[in-house]
C-alpha cells in the first residue's frame, strides 16, 4: 500500500490537471475553497486505492486531531494543542499507521499569507507522521493570471 514520493507527486499533479480540465468552472467563477478542495479530493481518490481521501477530517483514530501549533488569532507564545481541519488528507480512517498525504489549498485570489498553512503542513508531518505534505495554490489571481503551484514540505 505505501507509495513512493515520485508516485505521490505525480498523482497530485495529475489530480490537479484533472481538476483544471473537468472542473474549470469552479476556478473561472472563483468559487469557495471548499468547493475546489472537494473536487480535488475526488480526483485524488482515483490515484489512491486502498486509502480514504477526506476533506476537513478532524480525527486521529477516534480522537479529535490536534497539533501543537499557534492559532492565527492567538498570542505567539501559546503552546496549547489546537484542533485542526486539514483541507484534504489521504489516509486510512481509524488508524494513524497509514497517514500518507496532507494537502492545504489556497485560492490564488486569496490575500491571506501562506505561512500558517505551511506551519500546519510541517506539523502534520512531524506530529501526526504524515509521509507527504503539499501546499497548493490554484486559480486566478486578482490581475487575471492563472496560478497552479505546488510547494512540497
Amino acid at each position: 500500500m505505501p507509495h513512493s514520493e515520485e508516485y505521490v507527486r505525480k498523482a497530485v499533479e495529475s489530480a490537479i490537471l484533472e481538476l483544471i480540465s473537468a472542473d474549470s468552472l469552479l476556478l473561472d467563477a472563483n468559487c469557495s475553497e471548499r468547493s475546489i478542495t472537494h473536487q480535488l479530493a475526488t480526483h485524488l481518490s482515483k490515484h489512491f486505492t486502498g486509502y480514504h481521501v477526506d476533506c476537513e477530517y478532524n480525527r486521529d483514530g477516534f480522537e479529535v486531531k490536534k497539533l501543537q501549533l499557534d492559532e492565527r488569532t492567538v498570542r505567539a507564545d501559546r503552546l496549547d494543542a489546537i484542533t485542526v481541519f486539514p483541507d484534504i488528507i489521504v489516509h486510512v480512517r481509524g488508524t494513524s499507521d497509514a497517514n500518507l498525504l496532507v494537502v492545504e489549498v489556497k485560492k490564488a485570489s486569496s490575500s491571506v499569507n501562506n505561512s500558517y498553512d505551511i506551519a500546519k503542513l510541517q506539523a502534520f508531518k512531524t506530529q501526526l507522521l504524515y509521509d507527504f505534505a503539499v501546499h497548493v495554490v490554484i486559480g486566478y489571481k486578482r490581475d487575471g493570471s492563472f496560478v497552479n503551484r505546488q510547494s512540497w514540505q
